[in-house]
């Protein structure tokens, strides 16, 4: 074969391999079991050869994955080696013995789980606090989803513990297929990380101790757990990268707590990347790049001194608040999903807690809460963050995403079905033993109660009705609580828009969650690729039913919060600016940028700009315009 000249090829997971060398046509393939080649000179190229004779060609390799923690990162790759764990295999069990095996299984258990408790108890200062997490790894150790279903099949399919873990977590895996939420839909790997675990004592397998590690290298393995990543020692673990995993991932949430770049869901990462190679990180963009060129060393180093100056420097001023030119305040407020991420509600600065999804803490329960567990965590969230407000949005699922106890009937649209505020009507004694604990932490902190889904103003009397049954349940069970707090509504379908005026004459406050108002509106499933890219916040349909949401309010007086993910892009707060939202709800980590942008904008240039943006009948002119206008502004 002759030598091919290219410097560089790009993997993308979603599209296959894709080569583009100078003197060489390519052709980029893939069958329906997504076996991928290229052909080259009519001679076909088996997959499994491709990253070795890029090797031989000393073609830099990049891929592509999903953002874990931002930041940049150079140095050696450090396989974390754990492929004994899923070499598995299946033999029978004489009844005699079925007794003795289920003993081992339980002795694994147990083997496992004291070693996870050391590892608690081991944590250092920079990861107490999502002491939790672990404890949720904890919890799963005895969970009847794992354990009471591996016992049991053992003892009915007469078959060895190994084989009947793998198969209780394989049944788990293909349930959390069916589930929409990323969030939740990532909560499997939690049961995976622990069944490894299991498996490891189950196998005899060496584990490797991360916390061993003695030299300044890059991680990359096929998924670390909670525990893993609690024992990265900073003074030598650079970054991470894994095969699995994604944003909503525990692993994903603690790697931004330790700052460290890292770059989920790659897929490749173990089988592309060998011990000692030279690896680029790059968590802000999800790239990683394997024996990088020396002029693309050149450029990541002096990409990486910048990123750090300019992180430095928002870390400065960020206690500075976000106030414009001509002095108006926006408020920035925190989206969060655990009460552990209210560290990161403090290091970035945030004026509080615009929207608590509560609905985190009953999957991570695997069952639902008692009023007084419910009670206990948002009272904790207030100790934390008082005199902070914190905004608690009220249950937000339906049966597809809470299927392994809730027994719900099987939807063919869940995210049509019976979601948000519709099953909490439908299952009213779970929403009122959540308004009650909610109503009792009112009495120790600054909250706002916000109900999602809306549709329409019969739900908000419905709502209204089992507040006023929470009240004299309260009263009867001679409870402290405080019922005087302000009453939301997510406006997050087309119809909340519409009805916007008179919904304003029913509630406190809206709150406006974009991510699915997009989704609603424009009748496009993120999640589908073939139409993921009509998904556009920018969308004039967007912005006007933005705008009409904003006119509602301030004829009526209340207030407005937006909270989906258009909030959090500093591409999109002139424009939201210039509305005349004053309070914007983001990722905790968008905050000190989001600052920096409002601290240089001037809100009577934005509502000019909003002006001739409302005007405008395409996203590509919406774009263009702004971009025109703050280009300067938007470059790090």
């Amino acid at each position: 074969m002759e030598k091919i000249l290219s410097q560089k090829v790009t993997i993308i997971n979603e599209l296959g391999i894709h080569a583009r060398p100078a003197a060489m046509i390519a052709k980029i393939a893939s069958n329906a079991q997504k076996l991928v080649w290229i052909e080259y000179d009519h001679a076909m190229i088996d997959a499994s050869n491709i990253i070795d004779i890029l090797r031989s060609q000393s073609i830099e390799i990049i891929i592509k994955g999903i953002t874990g923690s931002p930041g940049i990162c150079i140095g050696k790759a450090y396989i974390v080696d754990r492929e004994g764990v899923n070499i598995i295999k299946k033999y029978c069990i004489l009844s005699p013995s079925i007794k003795q095996e289920i003993n081992r299984f339980k002795n694994a258990v147990k083997k496992a789980k004291d070693e996870h408790a050391l590892i608690i108890k081991s944590l250092n200062n920079d990861l107490s606090s999502h002491i939790n997490i672990l404890e949720t790894h904890m919890v799963l150790f005895k969970d009847k989803m794992l354990y009471k279903k591996t016992i049991d099949t053992i003892y009915n399919d007469k078959v060895n513990a190994e084989w009947a873990l793998k198969k209780v977590v394989d049944q788990a895996k293909f349930m959390f297929q069916k589930i929409d939420d990323p969030y939740l839909k990532s909560r499997v790997t939690d049961i995976v990380q622990v069944a490894e675990q299991i498996m490891r004592y189950l196998i005899g397998a060496q584990d490797v101790k991360i916390s061993d590690i003695n030299k300044r290298v890059i991680l990359v393995a096929h998924d670390l757990s909670p525990a893993d990543t609690s024992q990265i020692n900073l003074k030598r673990i650079k970054g991470f990268v894994t095969d699995l995993g994604g944003k909503d991932s525990h692993t994903g949430i603690i790697a931004k707590s330790l700052k460290i770049p890292s770059v989920l869901g790659l897929e490749k990462a173990t089988t592309s990347v060998k011990n000692d190679d030279i690896l680029i990180v790059d968590g802000t963009t999800g790239v990683i790049i394997i024996n990088p060129s020396e002029n693309t060393l050149f450029k990541y180093e002096e990409k990486r001194t910048n990123y750090d100056k300019y992180i430095a420097l928002l870390a400065r001023n960020n206690h500075l608040p976000a106030v414009t030119v001509d002095g108006k305040k926006i408020t920035l407020m925190a989206n969060i999903e655990l009460v552990e991420e209210a560290v990161s509600v403090i290091d970035n600065v945030a004026d509080g807690v615009g929207l608590f999804r509560t609905e985190f803490l009953y999957l991570d329960l695997k069952r639902f809460p008692t009023e007084e567990e419910l009670f206990n965590k948002y009272k904790e969230l207030l100790d934390l963050l008082t005199p902070k407000p914190v905004t608690i949005r009220t249950l937000d699922i339906n049966g597809d995403k809470v299927v392994f106890y809730l027994n719900s009937k099987e939807e063919t649209n869940p995210a049509l079905g019976l979601r948000g505020v519709r099953f909490c009507l439908k299952r009213t004694e779970i929403f009122i033993t959540q308004i009650k604990a909610i109503l009792r932490a009112a009495s120790f902190g600054n909250i706002k109660l916000l109900i999602p889904m809306i549709s329409c103003v019969e739900e908000i009397n419905d709502v209204k009705k089992n507040i006023a049954k929470a009240v004299i349940e309260l009263r009867k069970e001679n409870k402290i609580f405080n019922d005087n707090i302000p009453l939301g509504i997510m406006i997050e379908v087309p119809s909340a828009v519409i009805m916007a005026e008179e919904f304003a004459q029913n509630v406190d406050f809206f709150s406006i969650g974009t991510n699915d108002l997009i989704q609603y509106s424009l009748a496009i499933d993120r999640k589908n690729r073939q139409v993921a890219h009509l998904y556009q916040a920018l969308n004039p349909a967007i912005i006007r039913m933005i705008k009409k949401v904003m006119d509602a309010a301030k004829k009526n007086g209340i207030d407005v919060t937006i909270c989906g993910e258009m909030a959090g892009d500093p591409v999109n707060i002139p424009i939201l600016m210039g509305l005349g939202l004053k309070e914007l709800s983001m990722n905790s980590g968008s905050i000190p940028i989001v600052k920096k942008i409002i601290r240089n904008l001037d809100s009577r240039e934005t509502e000019k700009i909003a002006s001739k943006i409302l005007k405008k009948n395409t996203v590509s002119e919406i774009s263009n315009l702004l971009q025109k206008k703050y280009k300067s502004l938007m470059q790090a």
